[in-house]
């Protein structure tokens, strides 16, 4: 029996396992043994559990509960809950999602017990290391044993980086195995669509017409602490929903509709929360959001698996970074990187009304990305 421990940390995290845990439960169960540890990078009890009931994912065997703090602190207290639990445990693999502190922390805790890693969503990069995320995504990838990657563009990049694409068994840290497996956040688009249209209500909770309004999301620390930023951003909503009456909702954490009030100045903040058709809610669960992007007409967002998702709902996506990990929706026309300029915002938003995207192409698998990392897996044990 393989055994595996997974570490997540944020609730994107936590929809990515959902996909191993789905795979290992139809067609592993005899054979992978999963163990979940939550290190509580970004833990809200609420919200934690109601992704966990709604996704179907076996509760965390082993909780930190580490919550924020500065990022050495933080990762210094996760890498010991980590080393902790590997040595109870005893884990075949670690197994790693994407770019957080709890991705690094389990990195480096593993690398130094032996422990061969698993990263998914290897190869990623942004080429731009003020971000904390590239700088543990790119620690991580060089701790790995076994590199899942989405794209081929991530496979590209580690080749770049001298990773060598056609390794042969046995893996190890020295010489790791490389391998373009499809995205498992589209495991997930595929397997959860037909869910939320039967578990959620969000639509009509909030008065939304199919393909009638613009999603918005924003959460990035550089858009939300940074007023001149979020002045720009909030703008260019305002402006979308006033002069082409748009309804525009906009999904936002507790944190980020505090710095509203902080970073606006005061007369666009008026502006906002009098206008008509922009509309602020609460932070939605996984199968909610995915209503909401199968349903929107546009999406504008900072966030990373958003801009993804736009993609597997077939929406046009406006970046509001100055860069993104997932250059292939840019190149396919079906996305448009416009950072927190106005103008540029607007000037998308101006192209896709008048130029939707027409063509989707498989860029991110076949919606069998988890069960191709299990046998990757079981045939790394053997």
């Amino acid at each position: 029996m393989l055994k595996i421990l997974t570490i997540i940390g944020a609730r994107p995290q936590i929809i990515k396992a959902a996909a191993l845990s789905r795979a290992i439960r139809a067609d592993y169960a005899s054979k992978i043994q999963g163990v979940i540890l939550h290190t509580g990078q970004h833990y809200d009890e609420n919200m934690s559990q109601i992704f966990f009931n709604e996704l179907g994912i076996p509760p965390a065997d082993h909780k930190l509960n580490i919550g924020s703090d500065t990022h050495g602190k933080q990762t210094a207290a996760m890498i010991k809950g980590i080393e902790e639990a590997i040595e109870l445990e005893k884990p075949d693999f670690l197994v790693l999602y994407g770019d957080t502190n709890s991705t690094l922390a389990g990195a480096i805790a593993a690398v130094k017990m032996g422990v061969p890693v698993a990263h998914i969503e290897a190869g990623l990069r942004s080429f731009n290391k003020s971000m904390p995320e590239e700088i543990n995504r790119i620690t991580c990838d060089h701790c790995s044993t076994l590199l899942f990657s989405p794209t081929v563009a991530g496979i590209e990049n580690l080749a770049r980086e001298s990773f060598p694409l056609h390794g042969k068994p046995p893996f190890d840290v020295d010489h790791p195995g490389v391998f373009h497996c499809g995205d498992v956040m589209y495991d997930n688009a595929l397997y959860y669509a037909a869910l939320a249209e039967e578990k959620s209500d969000i639509l009509e909770k909030h008065g939304l017409n199919k393909s009638g309004f613009v999603l918005a999301t924003i959460h990035r620390d550089n858009n939300t602490d940074i007023p001149e930023r979020l002045e720009s951003i909030f703008s260019a909503i305002l402006r979308i929903a006033e002069d082409h009456q748009e309804k525009v909702i906009i999904p936002l954490h507790p944190r980020t509709l505090k710095m509203l009030d902080k970073q606006l100045s005061p007369g666009l903040l008026g502006k906002v929360n009098s206008a008509s058709h922009i509309k602020i809610i609460p932070p939605v669960s996984f199968l909610e959001m995915i209503l909401l992007e199968k349903n929107a007409s546009l999406i504008l967002t900072d966030s990373g698996g958003v801009q993804k998702e736009s993609y597997f709902h077939h929406k046009a996506c406006i970046i509001l970074r100055a860069e993104t990990e997932w250059v292939e929706i840019v190149e396919n026309g079906s996305a448009i990187i416009a950072d927190a300029d106005e103008e540029k915002i607007l000037a998308a938003y101006d192209h896709f009304s008048k130029n939707p995207p027409r063509s989707f192409p498989p860029l991110y698998g076949d919606g069998k990305a988890a069960w191709f990392i299990c046998e990757r897996l079981l045939e790394g044990k053997a």
